[in-house]
């Protein structure tokens, strides 16, 4: 083994140790400081929040976080042993092994990551039946039939193979035969790939999942309109989606791009909250628009990407990527069936996100700035009390912690906690009351 090899494996050995503490050691205080503060509703939640409803967030989050912490221990043992264990390197020479061969290198690669997807799958299921008819079930949550959860999981999987596979052979044709700068084609095949997805997913995706029908409240959709015209947005139409057949989480969000973006409301979300504050959270989502969140986001993911694939570019050539990770290359390059670039992807999409993982907090507080932002914008359009007793409403019925760990939150959280939201609220509310 080379030193360029040994370099490898000592910074991936590295990566996986640290991250694996740095969860365990955020995890371990998230878990501590729900616990310390489980027996008493913070003063500011006080008159809204049950001590009931405050200890069932806080016995849901404990839950759901020591579950995370053997997901987070058996992911670390499987990427070992598909990296530096061997597990890729054996599935990859068995393929190769197996007579494929003869039907073009492009086969020969598919089959190789069709068959680590299969496995993967595989070992995942548990974690997920656990966490949905277990974790879900004891707290409410959870509407699925075991039925239902196999429709969705033989449909999940069509939609994976119909729409995943053409863009993966794509990619690795051009890895095969754009040359020395494949990367930068692939990168526009992948960014053509997911506007097309944003285009497809509210018509032809999201209803083969669940069913959409027209908003039929005349004084709420009059109510929505009014607030969208105000706003300068235009939407092809409001709907409401049926995700009380699977979850009793509530949630509203924007699908779609361009002409063809719709408003989606969860049905438990209208069960759930008054006009107005149906009314405060829409404008919350608007904010994200006025103040182009959704573009800036896709903008960074773009930059990201191309940066992504110029790296893979410049590492599928490198042989001490793939013997630093457990893994002998396919190194006889005249033979056409069982070229690296499988491999490559494989490996780079398994090592990518350990190194990832230490700039998650930089994405996490730039989001959390533009919740903020979302929430002074909906509080300009609607009136803020009823932003307020909605969110306090959507943290209570979701069973979100209100005391998560300070540091947990700005390492992992998206989106402010309820106190650090209620608080800036607070000062604009009242000024304009």
């Amino acid at each position: 083994m080379s030193d360029y090899s040994l370099h490898m494996t000592l910074a991936f050995s590295v990566a996986l140790s640290v991250g694996l503490l740095t969860r365990f050691y955020l995890a371990s205080r998230q878990i501590r400081h729900v616990a310390e503060n489980r027996d008493k509703v913070p003063a500011v939640f006080a008159a809204s929040i049950s001590l009931d409803a405050h200890k069932k967030a806080a016995d849901y989050t404990i839950t759901k976080t020591r579950f995370g912490l053997i997901e987070m221990a058996f992911a670390a043992a499987v990427l070992l042993g598909w990296t530096l264990f061997g597990g890729i390197d054996a599935l990859n020479r068995a393929i190769n092994d197996s007579g494929l061969a003869r039907y073009g290198s492009l086969v020969t690669q598919m089959a190789l990551l069709a068959s680590f997807a299969l496995v993967s799958g595989l070992l995942d299921l548990p974690f997920t039946l656990y966490s949905t008819f277990r974790i879900e079930e004891r707290f409410g949550f959870n509407k699925m039939t075991f039925r239902l959860w196999l429709a969705d999981l033989f449909k999940s999987t069509l939609v994976g193979l119909v729409v995943g596979l053409p863009i993966v052979a794509l990619i690795l044709w051009l890895m095969g035969s754009a040359g020395k700068f494949w990367w930068l084609w692939a990168w526009g095949a992948w960014m053509g790939f997911n506007l097309l997805i944003l285009v497809l997913f509210p018509t032809v995706i999201a209803p083969l999942f669940n069913k959409f029908k027209p908003l039929e409240d005349d004084l709420l959709r009059a109510r929505v309109t009014a607030l969208m015209q105000r706003c300068g947005f235009a939407a092809k139409g409001l709907f409401v989606m049926d995700g009380s057949k699977r979850s009793a989480h509530a949630n509203a969000y924007f699908t779609g791009f361009g002409a063809a973006k719709r408003v989606v409301f969860y049905d438990t979300l209208l069960q759930q909250l008054t006009p107005g504050e149906v009314d405060a959270v829409l404008a919350h989502e608007l904010g994200h628009f006025k103040h182009k969140h959704i573009i800036k986001r896709m903008v960074s993911m773009f930059a990201i990407s191309l940066a992504g694939f110029a790296l893979l570019g410049w590492l599928s050539s490198q042989s001490w990527f793939y013997t630093g990770l457990g893994v002998r290359p396919n190194i006889d390059p005249t033979v056409a069936a069982s070229p690296n670039d499988a491999l490559a992807l494989l490996l780079f999409m398994l090592v990518v996100p350990l190194f990832s993982f230490f700039v998650a907090p930089v994405a996490a507080r730039l989001s959390r700035k533009h919740e903020f932002e979302a929430d002074a914008y909906a509080i300009s359009q609607t009136d803020g009390r009823d932003l307020q007793s909605a969110l306090i409403k959507l943290y209570k019925d979701n069973a979100s912690t209100l005391t998560p760990d300070p540091a947990f939150v700005k390492f992992y959280y998206s989106h402010p906690p309820a106190s650090e939201r209620l608080a800036r609220m607070a000062p604009v509310i009242e000024s304009a009351a």
